[in-house]
């Protein structure tokens, strides 16, 4: 904004200039062979037409859809860092149910083999438990696999290993309603404040280019001083044989103020140009903010809906999973007496295993559904979530916006992101579960 505004204050120059004549012509034997001179010149603009004053508007509303697109950025990288802290304890919930059901598998591979053995099963018993145990080791390494993917997400946007994770904290902050919802996001949501700013900038734009116009009204000063060095009147003497310079003043001072105005009168189109191409994109920039509040909308809409859809989904997985589990004890007690197959224990253990992943990703879901619909208010900024020493940028503006001198703007800047190839690489097994 300091750029627009440099237009309004006073301009200051300076030259200073020193001069040596090695040869004088003949009909100018009295001029000085040595001369040094300094100006000063000083410009302020009094009136523009509205050029500046649009200018520095425009500059605002920009500051204003630079500040809105930091917090988007804020909000999508706590989305982003959200939702993989939630997978790796998805996926290392996911590897650590089939790493169970595998060793279960094993033990009943064991278990229907000796029965073979001893005439009780048949072949066909061992070959179903071999099946299902191999796929279960398959499905193993592929939860291993993501996992692994998850833990390397973490690694690349938090920069360390995860560790051991904690259950993430309750949610606080959701709307009652979706209305509610939708008005928090209408004026807080970071990416539809950043395109309404756009556009009014184009605007003011549209009104500096208009302004080019109008005449130019400034008030100017110079001063100048000239020092000849006992060189002016050259070598030359009177009829007494006095040297001339001493009749001639060895330095001059002169200073004037004034008051000038110019005036456009034709300058090829160009303020119409200017102006049609802002008020062009103003339009472009108004039908983005239109868009981008369609997006707001439904993905506010679509989160709420999903984060209040979440309870039910979880409640209907833990039912399932409780049901799973009693048939599982049903099917192996009607597997003693003879009234169900090894099979039938394989299909219920799997049916088991199914409801218990189902849960871990519906838990997983919701949370990251919740987060989204604060993301979508708005609501998902450093401040909101409580973190110490949030990023202000309003410090750098004050500081930039105040500071008026040509040489106090660069600054030492360095890298505060740290690297992550020190990172060890990160593998799929999971630390065993604390007594």
């Amino acid at each position: 904004m300091q750029i627009a505004r440099a237009n309004a204050l006073p301009s200051l120059s300076g030259l200073v200039r020193y001069n040596r004549s090695l040869a004088v012509g003949v009909n100018n034997y009295t001029s000085p062979t040595r001369t040094l001179t300094a100006d000063a010149n000083a410009t302020q603009l009094v009136f523009a037409g509205g050029a500046v004053r649009n200018a520095i508007l425009a500059a605002k509303q920009r500051v204003y859809a630079s500040r809105s697109d930091i917090t988007s950025t804020e909000s999508s990288v706590f989305a982003s860092v959200v939702a993989a802290y939630l997978s790796v304890i998805h996926d290392e919930a996911v590897v650590n149910l089939n790493q169970r059901n595998v060793d279960a598998l094993e033990v009943n591979l064991k278990a229907t083999t000796s029965r073979f053995d001893h005439g009780d099963l048949t072949r066909t018993d061992v070959a179903q438990s071999r099946e299902r145990l191999f796929l279960a080791r398959a499905v193993l390494q592929t939860a291993q696999v993501n996992l692994i993917a998850s833990r390397e997400k973490y690694v690349q946007l938090v920069g360390s290993a995860p560790g051991q994770l904690e259950p993430p904290p309750p949610m606080r902050g959701l709307p009652m309603t979706v209305d509610d919802a939708i008005d928090i996001a209408i004026d807080n949501n970071p990416d539809l404040a950043s395109a309404k700013s756009v556009a009014h900038a184009y605007g003011y734009d549209a009104r500096a280019a208009a302004a080019s116009r109008m005449p130019k009204v400034q008030i100017f000063g110079t001063f100048e001083y000239a020092n000849y060095f006992n060189t002016y009147g050259g070598t030359a003497t009177d009829i007494f044989g006095n040297p001339l310079s001493s009749s001639y003043r060895q330095y001059d001072k002169t200073a004037s103020v004034g008051v000038q105005m110019s005036i456009p009168i034709f300058q090829g189109g160009l303020p119409a140009a200017q102006e049609r191409q802002a008020d062009a994109q103003r339009s472009a920039a108004l039908e983005r903010a239109t868009s981008v509040e369609r997006q707001v909308m439904e993905g506010v809409r679509t989160a709420f809906a999903g984060w209040r859809a979440s309870d039910d989904i979880i409640a209907a997985n833990r039912t399932a999973v409780d049901a799973a589990q009693q048939s599982l004890i049903g099917v192996r007690a009607e597997n003693k007496i003879g009234n169900r197959t090894i099979l039938d224990i394989l299909n219920a253990e799997q049916e088991l295993l199914s409801a218990q992943v189902q849960l871990v990703s519906a838990q997983r879901d919701a949370y990251i559904a919740a987060f989204n619909l604060l993301t979508a208010m708005g609501r998902a900024t450093a401040r909101d979530i409580g973190l110490d020493n949030p990023y202000d940028p309003t410090v750098n503006y004050h500081h930039s916006s105040g500071n008026i001198w040509d040489w106090g703007g660069r600054t030492t800047t360095s890298a505060v992101a740290t690297s992550t190839r020190n990172v060890p690489v990160q593998d799929g097994t999971i630390a065993p579960p604390k007594p």
